[in-house]
């Protein structure tokens, strides 16, 4: 009984450790993010794709500062997200919904810039590293915020359910790209094209290095039950299993082999910490999938 309580404070004592590790990297992560926002590509007289594209646009036509009409939408998103996805959705998204604008608003009033003179092609590419930092270390802890993200989880789980997260996310930030060129001019909605070429290389580096798109994950636990729901019910994966028995202890246990994404293995990897401290992962990068009818061209939905 006391070598089990010494376990729970033990685990305790860990989530609350992590916690207080991914509340750091994401004030981190938003600080990085609203800099490049106010400080970088505001004064420059550009743009983005996503929410802060839209944001962007109704203050050109609205005499309000960034981070109010950034919080706003975000509310709107988080209203969509509930009504259509579910509580569940909703909690990923809260805490940057929250965090965010807040961090924005902070900078909004220090006017802090970071080029001495304007100049845009300065501006897009490292208003694009920034935003990237932002968003490969947001998704590095297994986190998510109101954007066009999850609009786009919305429109495929509601009217195209075959189509890549991807996909929908890409067609998301072009039309928010074109609608800024009728109000910003052409120049600058390409800029936001080359904002967002960047952002997306960037977390991609952040995120896992230069290895490929697809990884395999093989997980040996006694949590088997709870870990194949979570991957079949809350991130549509397969996975398959065999008994294993370790010979150093002598226990029987098993081990789950599943294909998925990059950026859904860390989801996964931070779920099951949760499920199982215990648990021994191992991620490895996969050059090809062969399985055509299987599923395993589906891996864009990332």
């Amino acid at each position: 009984m006391k070598e089990r309580k010494k376990l729970d404070r033990s685990e305790r004592r860990e989530r609350l450790k992590n916690c207080l590790l991914d509340f750091v990297i994401l004030l981190v992560a938003c600080s990085v993010s609203a800099f490049a926002t106010v400080g970088v590509m505001i004064p420059n007289g550009l743009t983005s794709g996503g929410v802060t594209g839209i944001a962007r646009i109704m203050q050109s036509f609205v005499d309000v500062d960034f981070s109010v009409l950034y919080y706003g939408v975000s509310i709107i998103v988080i209203i969509l997200v509930l009504v259509f996805m579910g509580l569940k959705e909703l909690k990923k998204i809260l805490l940057l919904s929250i965090m965010y604008p807040a961090v924005l608003f902070l900078f909004e009033r220090l006017d802090i810039q970071l080029l001495e003179t304007k100049d845009v092609l300065l501006a897009a590419v490292f208003c694009g590293v920034f935003m990237g930092i932002y968003v490969g270390l947001v998704f590095w802890r297994g986190y998510a915020s109101a954007g066009s993200d999850a609009v786009a989880k919305i429109i495929r789980k509601r009217l195209m359910p075959q189509a890549g997260l991807s996909k929908i996310l890409l067609c998301i930030d072009g039309i928010v790209i074109i609608a800024s060129a009728l109000i910003y001019g052409r120049n600058i909605a390409l800029y936001a094209l080359i904002t967002q070429v960047i952002i997306t290389k960037t977390s991609e580096m952040i995120m896992y290095g230069f290895e490929g798109k697809i990884v395999q994950l093989s997980v040996i636990t006694d949590q088997c039950d709870a870990i194949s729901a979570y991957i079949i019910k809350e991130l549509n994966r397969g996975a398959s299993s065999v008994e294993i028995r370790g010979e150093y202890t002598g226990r029987s246990l098993r081990q789950i082999t599943l294909l998925c994404s990059p950026r859904e293995s860390v989801q996964t990897r931070k779920r099951i910490s949760q499920i199982d401290p215990h648990a021994f992962v191992t991620v490895t990068k996969v050059e090809a999938v062969w399985g055509l009818g299987r599923g395993f061209s589906h891996f864009d939905n990332e």
